[in-house]
């Protein structure tokens, strides 16, 4: 069956009257996600959502896993001081775009002038594995390492969660624990956001467990790893987690024993 073709909408600004959201606000909320196409069609165009509530249109672009505009996105993001000449909407950065499993139709909207993001090397961003990396400086002592995840899933997202794991694993490679526990999290308390309520499945707490351990198995052969899960997950403390509480809260952690 061949998927259906986008939806042009040709989308108004969000209303005037809308209460301007403060540098540094944390916003959350569930839209259909919108692409401006200031690229015509290469993919490196602006990533749109609409919080409904608030009537606040907002430039999500510079999540670490993007948007799939034929289903629902959790947003989570700081509202940034950037000013909006480049996508034509409020910014969001730090922010983060959850694929939820609601089907939307197609947002698609023209440039209208604006001139779109251009690729940037991201700050997360790996060397090629024949690159020799540094060898972290002791002593070495017990240590942790967090790993994050989008909302409900267990799968490592591109270029963020390499950056995390090759860091861990550079680490661990010069300390040599004697094993590694990896636990995994899942934030199974329900919140209430544009109207709906949504919480984690208790399951995928150990399926994080399980996707990091397996990854460590083969990153670092020989290495003993256990796996533990938790539900209930608490915020942490990780400047890797961009000062969103609730990306914290969605990780598994590498805890390095000697």
């Amino acid at each position: 069956m061949k998927p259906a073709l986008p939806v042009l909408l040709f989308a108004l600004a969000a209303p005037l009257s809308a209460q301007a959201q403060q540098t540094g606000d944390l916003v959350r909320f569930i839209s259909c996600p919108i692409y401006r196409d200031t690229d015509a069609g290469r993919k490196s165009g602006c990533w749109l959502a609409d919080d409904h509530a608030t009537g606040i249109r907002y430039d999500v672009s510079e999540s670490p896993y993007k948007p799939d505009w034929n289903y629902e996105v959790l947003v989570e993001g700081r509202v940034s001081d950037e000013p909006v000449t480049a996508c034509g909407a409020k910014v969001l950065n730090a922010v983060r775009t959850s694929r939820l499993d609601t089907p939307c139709p197609r947002h698609l909207i023209p440039a209208e002038g604006y001139a779109g993001r251009r690729f940037v090397l991201p700050r997360r961003n790996i060397d090629p594995l024949f690159v020799p990396r540094k060898t972290p400086p002791g002593p070495y002592a017990e240590r942790v390492f967090p790993v994050y995840f989008e909302f409900d899933r267990d799968f490592l997202v591109y270029q963020y969660d390499d950056w995390l794991i090759d860091n861990a694993a550079t680490w661990i490679r010069a300390a040599r624990p004697k094993k590694l526990v990896v636990t995994g999290f899942a934030a199974t308390d329900p919140v209430t956001l544009s109207g709906r309520t949504i919480a984690e499945r208790p399951e995928v707490a150990k399926e994080r467990a399980e996707a990091i351990a397996e990854t460590m198995r083969r990153l670092l052969p020989g290495m003993p790893v256990e796996t533990r899960w938790e539900t209930g997950a608490q915020p942490i403390d990780d400047p890797e987690a961009d000062a969103i509480p609730s990306q914290s809260q969605r990780r598994a952690e590498i805890r390095a024993l000697f």
